[in-house]
């Protein structure tokens, strides 16, 4: 008997080291894509988007040595991390491919996607320099990026280890409202930060309507996330982990609309803050995501237990138990 035992566990446990070595390297290039996110933001605010003139080389060199200052290091070093997140990213899509039998049929697929939206990434980062920063270039940069983040949440959340407690109810789709409301509200910030409009809001022009774009959108945005940590409140029986991430969303918040306020107050003149306020922006986002995911991942056990239980007590055969979860 314990023969028979050892091979199987050996045959799981060799299934399952994919999974983990994908899912960790998912966690790390969601870091970096963070960071790189933090210090795109230091480049633009800094006025070092055109620092290195030229692309995909810096004054024509890997390194640019002569010219290096802090305007050309940031945007060095934001093009710099934003290859290896590329190498990471083939990496991840390699991986998947390669161990595709013993992980879930969706992982390479969606892999390839983060693939491609880190590509078409690295065209637009192209054309940001090409094209003088346009402001629409800009905001599709950042749009892509956070998109890309958001990929690489899922993907991690999804290969957790986890067991719900199957009482989200509809916290899943609250906290996917949520999370859509707040990548609009990034978008329409990126629009401002890119089109400098609260330099340039005067009277009722273009970029005023941009700018209060931005500023009504925190009405909805935090409405969204407000929801979801008082319906996460109100659910005793919620997982702690997602009680946690939706603490930590309601902690953002309140940071974030402060940063805002600052920010706005200071006409984007205190660097720090700035980069700070689009940092927590993403962050508040990725908690969203995390917990959309979690929550959508609970509710679907909470409904196989339910079948189970139903099963079990109308007495029918065991053996026709699986056919429920196929």
């Amino acid at each position: 008997m314990a023969n028979s035992v050892l091979p199987q566990q050996a045959a799981t446990s060799s299934e399952s080291q994919p999974r983990e070595r994908i899912r960790r390297l998912v966690w790390k290039i969601a870091i970096a894509t963070l960071i790189l996110m933090a210090v795109g933001s230091a480049t633009r605010v800094m006025n070092a988007g055109l620092a290195c003139p030229d692309w995909p080389l810096c004054y024509g060199q890997l390194v640019p040595s002569q010219q290096m200052n802090l305007q050309v290091f940031l945007e060095w070093f934001h093009r710099l991390d934003a290859a290896l997140i590329g190498l990471s990213a083939i990496a991840l899509a390699g991986l998947s491919w390669w161990y595709r039998r013993s992980l879930p049929a969706w992982l390479p697929w969606a892999s390839t996607f983060a693939l491609f939206l880190i590509v078409f990434q690295g065209v637009l980062g192209g054309l940001t320099v090409t094209q003088l920063l346009r402001f629409d270039i800009v905001t599709a940069h950042l749009g892509t990026a956070l998109l890309f983040f958001i990929t690489l949440l899922v993907i991690g959340v999804a290969l957790m280890p986890y067991q719900g407690t199957g009482a989200t109810g509809k916290l899943g789709w609250v906290s996917l409202t949520a999370a859509i409301l707040v990548y609009i509200q990034s978008l329409l910030g990126a629009l401002v930060g890119s089109s400098w409009a609260v330099h340039q809001c005067f009277g009722a022009s273009q970029l005023c309507a941009v700018m209060n774009s931005h500023i009504a959108g925190v009405v909805p945005a935090s409405i969204g996330t407000l929801a979801v940590v008082i319906m996460a409140w109100r659910t005793p029986a919620l997982h702690p982990l997602l009680r946690k991430l939706a603490n930590i969303a309601g902690g953002l918040l309140v940071l974030q609309i402060v940063l805002g306020i600052a920010t706005f107050r200071l006409h984007l003149q205190v660097e720090p803050l700035t980069v700070s306020h689009q940092a927590v922006g993403a962050t508040l986002l990725g908690s969203l995501v995390m917990f959309t995911v979690l929550a959508f991942r609970d509710r679907a056990q909470g409904y196989n237990y339910q079948a189970y239980n139903s099963v079990d007590e109308s007495k029918t055969n065991l053996s026709e138990v699986p056919k429920l979860f196929s």
